[in-house]
């Protein structure tokens, strides 16, 4: 069996060559471990191998497993947020990557204001138009939750994430990566003073697209970790 270190390499590898294609530097795109799932042995192996940057999708696995983190690393909850998780999830991770409503954005505000802290949020797109997927699925429902979080004090909208279609089909997937972009660009032109910088897209199979297509972060699990146990 293949080590932690072993896969990172050839991930690695992957996104440097794909920067490479892009005309990119492969110091702007960040590799975001997604530790769901996984055991505490592989999860260590990652912080071995040096990774700081990870992704969990449920907020009660991430409080039973929080202490195998190391005080250095930043944790995404990349997985949809329940409105009644929002009080863990607003004192555990460092930002949440799935906002898809106004009212998840409310509850996320109002429970950083009782703990007194503030957190960067992604806002989640469906670009690929599958119904098993989360996220607002039209540019006009992206821009009115735009407007609905610019008056929430405690969240700042970072930029994008999509999750890319079930699919080999090359054109398919840079296609979904490209409206994410897209979306991106023109929210940039209808608020001028937002930062919108991050674009959270691509994942083992699709990495390579998404980087193609301006992806910040891209979010391996089953790439670095191998399958999960369970």
């Amino acid at each position: 069996m293949d080590t932690v270190a072993d896969n990172l390499a050839r991930i690695r590898e992957r996104m440097d060559s794909a920067c490479v294609r892009a005309g990119r530097s492969p110091d702007d795109v960040r590799l975001m471990a997604v530790s769901k799932r996984q055991s505490p042995e592989r999860l260590a192996a990652a912080v071995a191998c040096g990774l700081r940057l990870f992704g969990e999708s449920r907020v009660q696995e991430s409080v039973q497993k929080w202490d195998l983190f190391p005080p250095d690393a930043t944790v995404h909850l990349i997985g949809h947020l329940q409105r009644n998780k929002a009080r863990d999830a607003a004192r555990m991770y460092h930002a949440v990557d799935s906002i898809d409503a106004e009212r998840t954005a409310v509850a996320l505000n109002d429970r950083l204001t009782e703990v007194d802290r503030r957190m960067p949020v992604l806002l989640e797109v469906n670009t690929s138009g599958e119904e098993s997927k989360q996220g607002v699925d039209t540019f006009d429902d992206l821009r009115r939750l735009v407007d609905a979080t610019r008056s929430l004090d405690r969240i700042t909208v970072a930029g994008l994430m999509t999750i890319g279609p079930i699919s080999s089909e090359e054109a398919r997937l840079r296609g979904a990566f490209a409206q994410l972009r897209d979306f991106r660009d023109r929210l940039v032109t209808t608020f001028p003073e937002l930062d919108l910088a991050e674009l959270s897209m691509g994942m083992s199979n699709d990495l390579e697209y998404a980087i193609l297509e301006g992806a910040t972060t891209v979010r391996v699990g089953t790439a670095l970790f191998g399958v999960r146990d369970r």
